[in-house]
């Protein structure tokens, strides 16, 4: 295994640029960038500035990881360069994207199924609970437009990675995979995602760890608050996700697994980076939204978050709002990343997991 960093979120990423950011990402000790989608380094997809970026990456001896969009319709909307891609064709748009991260070698290409609306409150923030459309009528659409990829992909040898987004369950993710086909689909593990779907992270990592082909490493802290759950990003290490029963679960499914670190971007490049999550976990109608989830697993959930926060007291741990006061800019976000890949490496360590070295 490998770890890097998310290529949207290291520090002045859009000041930087692609190849700006893997030397970056480079003098940081990391192995690798995972762009979240190809349109992020080359909005025309042309083939000569995509080559120079793959260039640039293996001559630092780091990966290359990219993503494609939304392939959820009713989300698509909200992403018009998707089908701007395509010249106002949709799957022609997808097909030039997998064309274009095929020709670089990348074949492990991230998606997502909504996006997270940080400008409501609690279930409002999540399609998953929209009322003009139901979350089944929304994964019902998803499916049958990742068949429609599928034969594309298939030619191509690619694997279209659909991430354990804000919105979506692992359950849902199996399934999604299962019907579609794992020789074309996969699923991208955020580790901290899943705990607004109230799933037990390592149960979650159980669940899903033979469709695993790539990650967003990711941590967070977790209490009551306000009837419900509060949650904000940490360092790897600094939250409630259990990494060193996490990873080995992961490494014995997929040994070549990169792990990349997403981490809460800097405030100079993103000033509400440090949003609080609120999470309704105990709201009937939050509940009556997630029929897979199992007794046991809400209750291992709950159990890790007491854990959790007696650890929290019992190091000092600081709170959400006397973390939120904290200044976060360039320094605070390298800072964040380097404690996270500290953490990583030394779990990895411990559970005789190496990381490979890179190599230029």
């Amino acid at each position: 295994m490998r770890l890097g960093v998310d290529g949207r979120k290291i520090p002045e990423a859009a000041k930087r640029g692609p190849i700006g950011s893997l030397e970056h990402a480079g003098a940081l000790g990391l192995d690798g960038l995972f762009f979240r989608t190809v349109l992020d380094v080359s909005q025309r997809l042309d083939g000569g500035e995509l080559a120079e970026i793959r260039a640039a990456a293996d001559g630092l001896g780091l990966y290359l990881e990219m993503g494609l969009g939304k392939v959820n319709p009713y989300a698509m909307p909200e992403a018009p360069e998707l089908r701007a891609a395509g010249d106002g064709d949709t799957v022609l748009g997808f097909r030039r994207m997998m064309e274009a991260c095929a020709a670089i070698g990348c074949r492990e290409l991230w998606v997502a199924t909504a996006n997270y609306k940080g400008a409501y409150v609690g279930r409002w923030c999540y399609d998953r609970f929209r009322t003009d459309v139901s979350w089944a009528e929304q994964l019902a659409a998803t499916e049958r437009f990742l068949k429609i990829l599928a034969p594309i992909a298939r030619d191509l040898g690619i694997h279209m990675n659909i991430e354990t987004h804000e919105e979506i369950t692992s359950f849902e993710l199996v399934r999604l995979v299962e019907s579609v086909g794992p020789d074309v689909t996969g699923i991208v593990f955020d580790t901290a995602n899943v705990l607004q779907r109230g799933e037990h992270p390592t149960w979650c990592a159980r669940r899903i760890a033979p469709y695993v082909r790539q990650t967003h490493v990711k941590d967070g802290y977790l209490g009551h608050a306000h009837g419900g759950l509060d949650f904000q990003m940490r360092p790897c290490g600094e939250g409630i996700v259990d990494f060193a029963a996490i990873l080995p679960i992961l490494a014995a499914a997929n040994p070549a697994l990169n792990l990349t670190i997403e981490n809460t971007q800097s405030q100079d490049d993103k000033p509400d980076s440090n949003a609080v999550i609120h999470i309704e976990i105990f709201d009937p109608d939050w509940l009556a939204g997630h029929p897979d989830l199992t007794v046991e697993e809400y209750a291992a959930f709950h159990a890790m978050v007491l854990d959790y926060q007696r650890r929290v007291a019992a190091e000092s741990i600081d709170g959400i709002a006397a973390y939120a006061a904290r200044p976060f800019g360039y320094a605070e976000a390298v800072a964040s990343i380097e404690a996270g890949a500290r953490h990583i490496r030394a779990v990895c360590d411990a559970a005789g997991l190496p990381l490979a070295e890179r190599t230029r």
